[in-house]
């Protein structure tokens, strides 16, 4: 029986029994009863609906505050007045496709040794609903995008059609999906240049950022197949064709390209900020590059990026200095030169 069906027959106390022998009493005694049981309902579908959209992934959304930051403009109210906006429409859309996705993979997400505990897996969240907000979502968010910016809009329908073709097919074609997941990083950073005017942001970062992006998926999935063990066919189709060696070697390569694409543009920098100073947050980079690795390999974590960052201090910590020390770079060095 559906999910939705299942919710429902749980609600007997909420229609009013109208047989023999009640009187009015009871029948206003039970529908004082029911009120709360529906209201507790309600929050428990409305609870289960902000955990499918996932608020703690929002965090990758960051990624569209990369361009104004090291474009020096994130102290101009404008400038990021609308990057906040953009931001914001890309976490609700992003929202959207954690629901589709727990959509599509209801079954599998059931056999899974985690997911089966999110909300439509579980049975907490019923289908419909989640069919509903699948639908709402993206609507709104595109909508809102298109009468804000049309090129933000764009890139969003873009960044849209990429997780629809993903969630449908892309994931169980073996390195297409990684790569698919990391354009989606890239389509951000995108997101976060065409709602400003950007005069010093170096294409190298579209570079940096994708190979992060890349990193982290490849180190995901890694850990999910080392995590699932037989059963990670079961889960996505894509895992028949990888093998712990192939992700290895993969995460190997594209590491060396991150920091190799990283150093390029530090140097690149100094057309911009005076000199080679963008130089020092290069050990931060690679540090966080390596504690994450670390991670993975050592500790056995890494299967949700963003959970990683908050849960280990020491690479929280580095991405802060990091974050800090390219804004001084970029912010009081030139002040404090001139």
């Amino acid at each position: 029986m559906p999910v939705f069906g299942r919710v429902v027959l749980q609600w007997p106390q909420i229609v009013p029994e109208t047989g023999r022998g009640k009187t009015e009493t009871d029948t206003v005694e039970k529908s004082s009863a029911a009120a709360p049981a529906a209201r507790r309902t309600a929050l428990a579908w409305l609870g289960g609906l902000v955990r499918t959209m996932r608020i703690k992934q929002w965090v990758k959304n960051g990624f569209i505050f990369i361009p104004i930051l090291f474009d020096g403009k994130i102290a101009q109210l404008e400038p990021l007045v609308r990057v906040a906006v953009a931001f914001a429409l890309f976490c609700v859309l992003s929202s959207a496709v954690y629901v589709l996705n727990d959509l599509v993979d209801v079954e599998r997400d059931r056999q899974h040794p985690k997911k089966r505990f999110r909300p439509i897996a579980s049975g907490q969240l019923p289908i419909p609903i989640a069919i509903v907000a699948a639908i709402v979502l993206p609507v709104v968010s595109i909508g809102a995008a298109l009468v804000f910016s049309v090129p933000l809009g764009l890139v969003m329908i873009a960044y849209y059609a990429k997780d629809l073709a993903y969630s449908f097919y892309l994931k169980n074609v073996v390195l297409v999906d990684v790569l698919t997941l990391a354009s989606g990083f890239i389509l951000r950073v995108i997101a976060g240049v065409v709602v400003i005017t950007v005069t010093n942001f170096s294409p190298w970062l579209y570079v940096c950022m994708g190979m992060l992006a890349l990193f982290l998926a490849v180190g995901k999935r890694r850990q999910e197949m080392l995590m699932m063990a037989e059963n990670a066919t079961a889960v996505r189709a894509a895992f028949r064709e990888y093998n712990m060696a192939l992700l290895d070697d993969m995460l190997r390569m594209v590491m060396i390209s991150l920091l190799m694409s990283y150093v390029l543009y530090t140097v690149e920098a100094r057309t911009s900020m005076g000199g080679y100073y963008m130089l020092l947050t290069v050990p931060f980079a690679m540090y966080g590059i390596f504690r994450y690795l670390y991670l993975i390999h050592v500790r056995g974590e890494g299967s949700a990026p963003d959970e990683v960052l908050f849960k280990d201090r020491p690479l929280l910590i580095t991405v802060i200095l990091f974050v800090l020390s390219t804004g001084a770079i970029i912010y009081l060095l030139p002040k404090m030169l001139n």
